[in-house]
């Protein structure tokens, strides 16, 4: 993986990856289902086991798993994110040693095999390893997580600072978009909702986070090279 820092538990950070030559890694509903689905069952120290999986709930929707499966001792809590037809966005915190590592590892592992199944594909799947970013102050945690949220605005035709498209349609558009967790922090709730660790979320994204705040937060994002790192002991933590 290439990151910018080690991994640290308790901290978080932005986890990128997309599909080698430009490639679409998501091409149908199930696919997307599928990585969703990873991102849930993925998140354990014990083993994971797909086949055991699907043959214990014998054809039922991937609802019930998400409402059923439980995965018990996570490695990670995820904060938010985001799938587009050729890449991913992750905001994630780490909550054991090398636990963002395993938790990527056999989530890319596993959606690959799938894929390369599915469609009859060969080769490498993703461009290399995926990429990481550590989060170490507010502002930057603010610009991140409106970033992976407007990032599928880009589907119909937004661009970060034009606002070539409607607020409107661009609020409509997110609160229908099923793949991204805006949907969960601003819409209703799901089944995917367990994807997230929302306990371990920073308390600002719980009361702002909506189309304004995040274009808000967006354009602010383009100031942080003038500020400073704030201390690890910095109260927007949370678990300090």
């Amino acid at each position: 993986m290439l990151r910018d820092a080690p991994f640290v538990d308790g901290e978080y950070y932005h986890v990128f990856n997309r599909g080698a030559h430009k490639l679409d890694i998501f091409v149908e509903e199930k696919d997307y289902a599928r990585f969703l689905l990873l991102l849930h069952l993925a998140n354990t120290s014990e083993g994971l086991e797909m086949k055991r999986v699907f043959s214990k709930y014998g054809g039922q929707p991937l609802s019930a798993i998400f409402e059923q499966e439980v995965c018990d001792k996570t490695l990670v809590d995820v904060v938010a994110y985001s799938l587009i037809p050729n890449h991913f966005h992750l905001v994630l915190r780490q909550k054991s040693p090398e636990g963002i590592t395993r938790f990527l590892k056999r989530t890319m592992t596993a959606y690959a095999m799938y894929f390369n199944l599915s469609r009859g594909h060969s080769g490498t799947l993703f461009q290399g390893p995926a990429k990481s970013r550590l989060i170490d102050n507010e502002a930057y945690f603010r610009y991140i997580f409106a970033y992976v949220h407007l990032n599928p605005l880009a589907l119909i035709g937004y661009e970060k600072r034009k606002y070539s498209v409607e607020k409107t349609k661009m609020r409509e558009f997110l609160n229908s978009y099923p793949y991204s967790s805006f949907y969960d922090y601003n819409v209703s709730s799901r089944p995917e909702k367990v994807i997230l660790g929302l306990e371990s979320a920073p308390d600002f994204l719980k009361s702002s986070n909506d189309l304004e705040d995040l274009l808000r937060w967006e354009e602010g994002g383009n100031l942080l090279q003038e500020l400073s790192t704030v201390s690890k002991d910095s109260p927007w933590k949370r678990g300090r």
